[in-house]
């Protein structure tokens, strides 16, 4: 787990437009993509005074209208959520699984760049987040961009239909020097559920992973969702979570 913190804390602040101190931790932050709270947060990866928690969040995160903050160390996390429920944040437990089964053959996904996956991404997008506004679907899809800058090697992987088009797409970020690799953002299209292309993109990221020497493949999934079992079955295991907090 110290290593898959020190993974996520460096990819947060690279990946950032801006980072801002926080005690404990710093606000990584993006002008570009404001409404995306997955790249404007408060990561805590360090001792912190959990009473003393939001102030620091709402002075590092103003003007923004949200607050969202992740707690990487778990007891941290245990302690910041008396506080942070006071002062209005709801928690989402995030579970943190590293494979630790057989390395699959080469799936059969391909990288693609994100012109490929702006249509798919749209489509899943307003599928997830049916009543958001098209100006929060764009900062969703376009924040890609961004995550170009998190790690050294960042992959965009999809599985394709008979006739060419994304079926299912994921992230792949390595950091060969660590020996450390994360999947992210695995989805699959409505149209092309239950049809086997997750497990291709995902088998093809865990054999890349592998072959660039990274012997630390890891993923997240929330806490209470079907997800993580299918994860399971392929060969992930949890070993640890993090705290996930939101003010909207």
């Amino acid at each position: 787990m110290r290593r898959i913190h020190a993974f996520l804390a460096a990819f947060t602040r690279r990946q950032a437009e801006r980072t801002v101190p926080v005690p404990g931790g710093f606000a990584a932050l993006d002008d570009t993509y404001a409404l995306s709270y997955g790249n404007n947060y408060v990561l805590i990866d360090g001792p912190t005074d959990p009473d003393a928690l939001p102030g620091h969040v709402d002075a590092a995160m103003a003007p923004l209208a949200h607050r969202a903050v992740w707690v990487l160390d778990a007891a941290t996390g245990e302690a910041c959520a008396g506080p942070l429920a006071r002062a209005g944040y709801t928690l989402t437990t995030v579970l943190v699984m590293r494979h630790t089964g057989p390395v699959p053959e080469r799936g059969g996904a391909r990288e693609v760049d994100l012109p490929a996956l702006r249509g798919p991404l749209t489509e899943s997008q307003r599928r997830f987040l049916p009543d958001a506004p098209e100006e929060v679907i764009r900062a969703l899809v376009e924040r890609r961009t961004a995550r170009r800058r998190g790690a050294d090697d960042v992959r965009f992987l999809a599985s394709h239909d008979a006739w060419g088009e994304p079926a299912s797409w994921a992230d792949l970020y390595l950091d060969r020097t660590e020996g450390v690799a994360q999947i992210e953002d695995l989805v699959t299209a409505a149209s092309h559920l239950g049809q086997g292309h997750a497990g291709v993109v995902l088998d093809t990221a865990l054999r890349t992973a592998a072959e660039a020497g990274c012997t630390t493949r890891f993923l997240t999934a929330l806490a209470d969702d079907w997800p993580r079992h299918w994860y399971e079955r392929r060969g992930f295991v949890t070993v640890g979570s993090v705290h996930c907090f939101e003010r909207t």
